[in-house]
């Protein structure tokens, strides 16, 4: 409880009420509401939710002004240059990062997850070869249930955590299976001798013909792409997590809602949107014609977009954007990539965007999906997996999330108001008279 308040008053007669003032840890206070309608019978309108708290969370931090970035208050530009993903991930679960113990106990259940029923590969079979690798995902997550009626559980705290084991687990193989499929290639079985992400790019890029060679520096860049991306506090897929698991359904289907609303080219899909606009500007004739480019792209009266650039949530740097930069440069170094005309391209735009004053003063400063674009594209992950690739760092963000909301006391169905603007009620005629 609190002893702060605030009063509101209205116009229209209704007496002044007061409500609490809550106050977290950190960042804004809140005005609890939950009684407004009972004392007032109106509610508030807020489209997008961009000013209401739907729960309360201790998992992730924003600061937009600042830029800063906080899992269970540690900052991520320690978490990126310190741990690994599974630590990460251990840390987002349980509140803590692991001891060397932990760890070890962990990366050994999570290994030993990684294989999927069998059985899937016919179910995946009934997709076409063409279909979107994210309609395949959201399809074979949402099919875990039916495979691993074990841990369905939603209520049952020991059956959260081994589907979150499984979904950790498997999350990687089905991407990878998904991946194989779309190009006629066979599945590749994970393997227990490699690491998380290591044995990832083994089941994406190795064949039964052919074994991949997996480098320490590709590992390392893939593994920080996981770890920036492992939550980001009640974005949209966050929220559908919640409000699709506050109806009491099973894990499984609540993290598949999850993908899907990923998708989304708002939300999961912008780092493939900055790389289809370097194909663009490339196609216009590259670094040659950046300048037309950026002149539309300040032109009012243009359709065109920075993709890449900018961020809804940070009004300052994106602080994931400075380490994936760090990270993009050792990738295209390692691989001899400098001068590609497409990464050429990428960082003859950057150039400018950080220097001119256009973009400096209204804070379009390259952000994370820029960055991670570039490296997947390196790294010779497609385009249309990018999405993907953002649904494996993910998963471990929305089963916290998940979690933390069905252990919370105050946990309750999802159920938001709205402001009806239809027709009042009114009589059906007779057909004849319609």
């Amino acid at each position: 409880m609190t002893d702060r308040t605030a009063t509101l008053t209205f116009s229209d007669g209704t007496g002044p009420v007061t409500f609490p003032l809550l106050t977290g840890n950190i960042g804004p206070d809140v005005i609890d509401i939950r009684t407004l309608y009972t004392k007032t019978g109106k509610f508030t309108y807020d489209p997008g939710f961009l000013s209401t708290a739907a729960c309360s969370s201790a998992i992730t931090y924003i600061d937009g002004d600042k830029g800063e970035l906080l899992y269970r208050g540690y900052p991520i530009e320690e978490l990126a240059v310190k741990c690994d993903y599974l630590e990460v991930c251990y840390l987002l679960l349980y509140g803590e990062l692991p001891t060397a113990k932990q760890k070890e106990d962990f990366v050994d259940v999570v290994t030993h997850h990684t294989m999927v029923n069998e059985q899937m590969q016919f179910f995946m079979r009934g997709f076409r070869r063409d279909a979107h690798p994210m309609a395949v995902l959201t399809g074979m997550v949402g099919a875990l249930s039916a495979f691993y009626p074990d841990s369905i559980n939603v209520h049952d705290a020991r059956q959260r955590d081994i589907s979150a084991h499984r979904l950790i687990a498997k999350m990687p193989t089905l991407v990878a299976m998904a991946y194989k499929y779309s190009v006629g290639q066979p599945y590749m079985y994970p393997r227990n001798d490699l690491s998380y992400t290591g044995n990832f790019m083994r089941m994406m890029f190795a064949t039964p013909c052919e074994d991949y060679k997996v480098k320490d520096v590709l590992v390392r860049a893939l593994d920080r792409i996981f770890i920036l991306h492992a939550d980001h506090e009640q974005n949209a897929s966050t929220s559908t997590v919640r409000l699709c698991a506050s109806s009491g359904t099973n894990p499984f289907a609540a993290i598949a809602a999850g993908v899907a609303c990923l998708w989304g080219p708002a939300h999961g899909g912008a780092n493939e949107a900055a790389l289809n606009m370097l194909y663009d500007i490339q196609k216009e004739g590259g670094v040659a014609k950046i300048g037309d480019f950026i002149a539309k792209a300040k032109d009012k009266n243009s359709n065109v977009r920075l993709m890449g650039f900018g961020h809804r949530v940070y009004k300052n740097y994106d602080p994931r954007a400075k380490l994936m930069r760090e990270t993009c440069y050792e990738v295209l170094d390692e691989l001899g990539l400098g001068d590609d005309p497409l990464f050429k391209l990428a960082m003859a735009l950057e150039k400018i965007a950080l220097e001119d004053d256009y973009f400096v003063s209204r804070k379009l400063y390259p952000n994370v999906d820029f960055y991670s674009g570039i490296v997947q594209k390196a790294i010779g992950i497609p385009v249309s997996l990018f999405t993907a690739i953002f649904a494996v760092a993910r998963t471990v963000g929305w089963i916290a999330q998940l979690n933390e909301m069905v252990s919370d006391p105050e946990y309750k169905i999802g159920r938001p108001r709205q402001l009806f603007t239809g027709s009042t009620r009114r009589s059906v005629p007779p057909l004849e008279k319609r």
